[in-house]
């Protein structure tokens, strides 16, 4: 598919080390370790407050407190090379959902014609064509949703942070946002929050579980074929339900 964007830097593979946090008295990481395939994704699947949230800052360098290296395997920084999708939209409420889209060009003073059309592109893809003019307020949870990933992949970094970017979405529109964001970032490097086992085994090259306090990382899970997969692959199926039994262990010791 062509959207009118250059094709991203090299996508580097990155290391975590040593990563330590304490917050409130409590040990969110103890010398962490996570290793995140370059021109792939990486997913993290735990339960509520297991920190995986803030491990994704904590890549993203919005962790102040925090210890521990996180390098790239290029050696270059990371900064200027990361788009970051929080759970919250974002969207400025003055400026209707294409301008959101090219907010970054805006900001940068480099809107063009080719980054117009780019992002009609992606509306469209996102469903959102109708909406290009709209203001958020006027826009539905899961188009505003839309909205914030169509800006993200405007900016076409080599690294993709998101936070449970398709959790406001119907089940319908999210397995569709899910086919394009694995077909625009196939060769990006991405970081996936999610609680949604399914999402994970869809998507990821590598799925991690969350667990415990201070948090640690199960083995990475390597679902087969190419992403995004299909719902209905019974190799899918068997995965989710070992999953989710993994899921409720995590709970379990999160919580003690």
């Amino acid at each position: 598919m062509n959207t009118g964007l250059s094709s991203a830097a090299a996508a580097p593979s990155i290391h975590v080390r040593d990563a330590s946090l304490v917050y409130d008295r409590t040990v969110l990481f103890d010398r962490l370790a996570l290793d995140i395939s370059g021109s792939a994704w990486t997913v993290l699947l735990g339960p509520s407050g297991v920190g995986k949230t803030t491990l994704l800052r904590l890549v993203a360098g919005l962790e102040t407190g925090a210890s521990g290296q996180v390098e790239s395997d290029d050696g270059a920084a990371l900064d200027r090379r990361i788009s970051y999708m929080a759970q919250q939209d974002l969207l400025l409420p003055w400026l209707s959902v294409r301008e959101n889209a090219t907010l970054g060009a805006r900001l940068r003073g480099s809107v063009s014609n080719e980054r117009i059309a780019a992002a009609d592109e992606l509306l469209a893809r996102a469903g959102l064509t109708a909406a290009a003019d709209l203001l958020p307020a006027a826009c539905s949870g899961g188009m505003r949703q839309r909205a914030a990933l169509v800006r993200t992949l405007m900016e076409n970094r080599p690294i993709i942070l998101m936070d449970e970017p398709f959790s406001a979405l119907d089940a319908i529109t999210r397995l569709q946002l899910q086919d394009i964001a694995a077909d625009l970032l196939a060769d990006r490097t991405v970081l996936l929050v999610t609680h949604d086992p399914l999402e994970a085994l869809r998507l990821g090259y590598r799925i991690h579980v969350m667990s415990g306090r201070p948090a640690r990382l199960g083995d990475a899970i390597a679902p087969v074929g190419p992403a995004p997969r299909q719902v209905t692959d019974p190799r899918l199926v068997k995965l989710q339900t070992e999953l989710l039994a993994q899921l409720a262990e995590a709970a379990r010791e999160t919580a003690a």
